[in-house]
């Protein structure tokens, strides 16, 4: 079997593209399958294209992809070729053109993953220059044009089985065999610093606004102490301990957190939210409070191996609890750890995850 990858982003840069994917690569060798992978952008396209500013080097780098999946498309075209597996789109601006030449042309069988409401947008105020060129209504095309739809939950798969009968459940896992591996001794004890930590890019950075009065009850305490982990500074009205996030140091960072934060807006678009932050903690031991958005209220079991809180009532209480009771915090660590060992693990979906080739 051979496989072509067209991917948006360079390879293990994007959180997205390293827990859809990229975690089972090593499976595929493992069985001969032959692969290549083709992205979009180049890493310094990539790391241009997401900071503010740049515009002619961003419109630069655009082209020389789409110049690029030019020379991909040939790739594709092989005879050899089995499948063609499509992270999110094969390029970012205009209408699914390369994936019908894919498909009608080339005669490939498509398998389309996507993790994100794509075919929406969380960018306020957009300008309808941005919405024309970026053509979301192209996401049911390739859902349309393609053999399978790999969605990262159920609320994706609705979407996709509009045009798609083929759409299946593929969810983001976490690899807890040799990467998110639980720190031992990370539990805090009673009379010790307790670490309320958040892990996530910039553009998800927003969402922290929606609890940062809650803070304001705890950042006082001696006791207390916020991490922020991300790519970017947050602006935040409490004093907190920012962590720039690095890929090297990623587990050891997140070790450093007590307890684990992921709180959301409920909207059309958090909806298709992974629940990828919630994995992570839990993944390594650390409890997590979640807002009950989407797919988090599938991954946490409330008061069981975390707890979902809807109110501002609710983050109070629940960071309190979590705060005063170490053991507990231990407790729930290890419940959330057994839930993304079970269910939401490299191991436990790679059959799932290689049925998509069948």
């Amino acid at each position: 079997m051979r496989i072509i990858f067209l991917v948006p982003y360079p390879l293990f840069e994007s959180p997205s593209q390293r827990f859809r994917f990229e975690q089972y690569l090593s499976i595929l060798d493992d069985r001969n399958v032959s692969f290549k992978i083709y992205s979009f952008l180049s890493l310094k396209g990539w790391r241009v294209l997401y900071t503010k500013g740049n515009t002619i080097f961003k419109v630069y780098y655009v082209v020389k992809g789409l110049v690029s999946r030019l020379k991909h498309l040939a790739s594709a075209s092989a005879s050899s070729v089995d499948f063609v597996f499509i992270h999110r789109e094969v390029a970012p601006v205009g209408p699914a053109i390369f994936e019908w030449i894919i498909v009608k042309i080339f005669k490939k069988k498509i398998i389309y993953d996507f993790d994100d409401a794509i075919w929406l947008t969380d960018i306020e105020n957009e300008s309808r220059l941005v919405k024309f060129i970026r053509s979301r209504s192209k996401i049911a095309h390739i859902c349309k044009l393609s053999y399978k739809t790999s969605c990262g939950n159920k609320h994706l798969v609705d979407f996709a089985l509009q045009f798609n009968a083929n759409s299946i459940v593929n969810p983001t896992t976490i690899d807890t065999s040799s990467h998110h591996i639980p720190i031992k001794n990370s539990i805090s004890k009673h009379n010790q610093l307790v670490r309320i930590g958040w892990t996530g890019s910039h553009s998800t950075l927003k969402y922290l606004k929606d609890i940062e009065a809650i803070f304001q009850n705890f950042y006082n305490s001696e006791q207390i102490e916020f991490v922020i982990i991300s790519n970017h500074l947050p602006e935040l009205s409490f004093p907190f301990r920012f962590i720039k996030w690095s890929k090297s140091s990623e587990i050891i960072d997140l070790g450093k957190i007590d307890i684990g934060l992921m709180p959301l807006p409920d909207n059309e678009w958090t909806r298709g939210k992974c629940g990828f932050k919630a994995l992570q903690y839990m993944a390594m031991g650390i409890p997590c409070i979640a807002s009950p958005v989407g797919v988090n209220s599938e991954i946490i079991t409330h008061g069981d191996n975390g707890y979902l809180a809807e109110s501002r009532e609710d983050w109070t209480k629940f960071l309190t609890i979590l705060v005063n009771d170490s053991l507990l915090r231990e407790k729930l660590g290890k419940k959330g750890r057994e839930k993304v060992e079970k269910c939401y693990s490299v191991s436990s979906n790679s059959l799932n995850f290689l049925s998509l080739f069948e």
